[in-house]
């Protein structure tokens, strides 16, 4: 599962807000789709770039995580290093575009938990649901005594 950090909930964030306000989907396409709109938010290129960078090599993005090659000068593999690094994992990217992660779907409620992978509002519900669920391990790792252990920054 991704890091739960403020870094992580925020792309998560940022890319509901970017669906609820009406960026292009399309689920078909690279850079337009569940993961391909995570990139966009992670990486800054546009959808385009991003359709570009993968057509270099078959497959969606599923095949894409399955082929990823750190050293192999893709384009794509590239992105995903930076949705790696940012603290993703394969597997959620693999379960964003499937919208299948077995925790996620756990929270959703009962009326909605068979989710379209290619239906905009599905995607949203399923990050709202990741987003609540890594803000929850967030706060349980949060620890009040070394929080007053640090001093405090005011800038």
């Amino acid at each position: 599962m991704a890091q739960a950090s403020i870094q992580v909930i925020a792309a998560l964030q940022e890319t509901i807000a970017h669906l609820e306000q009406g960026a292009t989907y399309q689920w078909g396409h690279m850079g337009s789709c569940n993961c391909g709109n995570l990139a966009q938010v992670i990486t800054n290129l546009d959808k385009a770039e991003i359709h570009k960078s993968a057509m270099r090599r078959h497959g969606d993005w599923n095949e894409q995580l399955i082929d990823y090659c750190p050293t192999s000068g893709f384009p794509i593999d590239h992105i995903i290093d930076e949705m790696l690094a940012f603290g993703f994992t394969r597997e959620d990217l693999a379960h964003l575009e499937r919208l299948s992660d077995p925790q996620i779907l756990k929270l959703l409620p009962e009326g909605k938990k068979y989710l379209k992978h290619n239906f905009r509002n599905d995607v949203i519900t399923y990050l709202k649901a990741w987003t609540k669920l890594l803000e929850n391990e967030l706060i349980e790792n949060i620890s009040i005594a070394e929080v007053k252990e640090k001093p405090l920054v005011v800038v």
